[in-house]
């Protein structure tokens, strides 16, 4: 197998992953925004992008750039909404055994802990 069969195949893989993203989108198996989603396009795109640049397609080749620009910015943006949750994450709540723990928020919590101390 030549290197460009070899690219010929990523290529396919490439188109049917882009398939496979946009089917599980139109089906609500996954959102547009979700990491699932923009990384398989990103792959399909990359793959493709690939196949039209040793072909020499090169329409073909600046709208897959294209792609992948989109792409990798939706992905960099997931990710760092998932890294800001994290670090903005509640602390989870500790027990004593036999107590019971309740987690309320806003001015609730203040008449909530006012309750306990009277």
């Amino acid at each position: 197998m030549s290197l460009i069969d070899l690219i010929t195949a990523l290529g396919w893989v490439g188109a049917v992953a882009g398939i496979v993203a946009y089917g599980m989108v139109s089906k609500g198996h996954w959102g547009p925004g979700s990491f699932a989603f923009q990384l398989t396009n990103l792959g399909g795109a990359t793959a493709m992008f690939l196949v039209a640049l040793v072909n020499g397609v090169w329409p073909s080749a600046a709208a897959n750039v294209a792609w992948i620009v989109i792409g990798a910015h939706s992905t960099v943006t997931i990710l760092r909404k998932r890294a800001l949750a994290r670090v903005h994450a509640p602390a989870p709540a500790t027990t004593v055994p036999g107590q019971v723990t309740v987690q309320v928020s806003g001015p609730a919590a203040v008449a909530h802990a006012l309750d306990l101390v009277a």
